[in-house]
Formats: C-alpha cells, sequence, structure tokens
C-alpha cells in the first residue's frame, strides 16, 4: 500500500488514482478527503500528532505500506520582503517539515521490511531562483537537500528516496500565476510545454518499479532544467 499525501487534489490526486489503475493499494492523506473514490484519512501533514494518529491506525488495521509519495504542498507567489511571517511559516511548515515528518513516521514501515520507494516534491523554482518564489523555493530546496541525505540513510535497507520537480504543472497550485509567467518559466525548460499531472503520473510508475531501485538520491525535473 502507497500513503500519498496532498491526495484531496491536484498531483496527490492524480497519483492516487494512476496507481488504482495499475492495482495499487492506496492510503490518501489530506486535510480534507470528503468523496474521495479511494481509502483515504484527514490529516495536516505539518502536524505531527494528526501523521502519528495515521501511524496508530495503520498498525491497528496492520497495514503493509510499501511506499510513501509526499505530493502534499503549498506556494505563494509574493516577494519574500512583502510575504507575511504567518505564510512563510506555513509554506514551510506544509513543505519542507511535513515532508520530513513523513518520513519520519512513516519509513519505519519500510524498514520493517527492507523494502519500498519514497518519492518527495520539490519544484522548478530550485534550479531557477524563480522572482517572486523565493520563499516557497527554498522550503523545496530542503526537501531536495534532505532527500539526498535520506536516500543515503535508507540504501542500507533497500529502501529508495528520490525528489520529482515539476515546472508549471496544470493544478490548482499555479493557479494565480499569469499566462506570462507561466510562459517565462516554460522557456527556461529543455522540453519547451506546459505539462499535465499525468506526466508526473508516468515518471511515478517508473520510480516505483524494481527495476529503478538503482535510483536513489536523485532529483528528477519534467521538462528538464
Amino acid at each position: 500500500m502507497f500513503i500519498v499525501t496532498g491526495a484531496s487534489k491536484g498531483l496527490g490526486k492524480a497519483i492516487c488514482l494512476r496507481l488504482i489503475k495499475n492495482n495499487k493499494k492506496v492510503l490518501g492523506l489530506a486535510r480534507d478527503t470528503k468523496n474521495l473514490p479511494f481509502k483515504s484519512l484527514n490529516c495536516d501533514i505539518s502536524s505531527t500528532e494528526e501523521i502519528r494518529s495515521i501511524v496508530r491506525i495503520v498498525r491497528k488495521q496492520k497495514l503493509n505500506i510499501t511506499g510513501i509519495i509526499n505530493a502534499a504542498g503549498i506556494a505563494s507567489m509574493n516577494l519574500a520582503l512583502t510575504t507575511p511571517s504567518v505564510t512563510t511559516e506555513k509554506i514551510v511548515q506544509t513543505n519542507l517539515l511535513g515532508t520530513i515528518y513523513c518520513c519520519q513516521l512513516f519509513a519505519p514501515f519500510l524498514v520493517r521490511n527492507k523494502n519500498g520507494t519514497i518519492i518527495n516534491f520539490s519544484t522548478i523554482a530550485v534550479s531557477l531562483g524563480l522572482k517572486g518564489e523565493s520563499i516557497y523555493a527554498a522550503s523545496k530546496a530542503g526537501v531536495e537537500s534532505f532527500s539526498r541525505a535520506f536516500a543515503r540513510e535508507m540504501a542500507d535497507f533497500n529502501i529508495s528516496v528520490n525528489c520529482i520537480a515539476p515546472g508549471p504543472i496544470k493544478t490548482d497550485l499555479i493557479r494565480g500565476v499569469s499566462q506570462k509567467q507561466v510562459e517565462k518559466i516554460i522557456s527556461n525548460q529543455i522540453i519547451q510545454k506546459q505539462f499535465t499531472p499525468e506526466s508526473v503520473c508516468d515518471l511515478v510508475e517508473i520510480l516505483i518499479d524494481k527495476r529503478a531501485k538503482t535510483l536513489s538520491g536523485q532529483v528528477f525535473h519534467i521538462g528538464g532544467v
């Protein structure tokens, strides 16, 4: 069973649906899981207590966790100097600490099996240093750095840890980004087109395949940089 965060919409939901299509079991986590067509539980991943409550449920139900996909994330297009501190804290708490918490608290299930896959999410904003995304990029740069080091820590347990760093994918996350800004970002990609969640799901399929066990500690850019 794969634990997928951010499962209520966007990339998280698309990944859950693709996994189910491929006959994989899914446990989706999100703040609001109402009406989702797969097994899901309410959880704010920025809270260690809420994640621990999910851990207890997993143990009680004796679920066999084989992978963790940390797709939950938030963004705020704003200059650092004009970003309220509460927004800064929310971005870092969700994107960076939320990813770390999920890895810390769910990875022991994989360690016990001495097998598994962890996929974390970064962004093209890290590589390009996009104006107006400094705080968002900083939170995701932390995810990349954590993932590289965590991959080394997990290697002895046959667990791979990788990052996917998409460009502007067609989801609610870039709803506040103008088309002009989207086009400017795309112009910096090697493959200059806007991708869909399906492209991300294709890469997830590759990374969870047992033949991809030689890949760990890497950051994969959708579109290339």
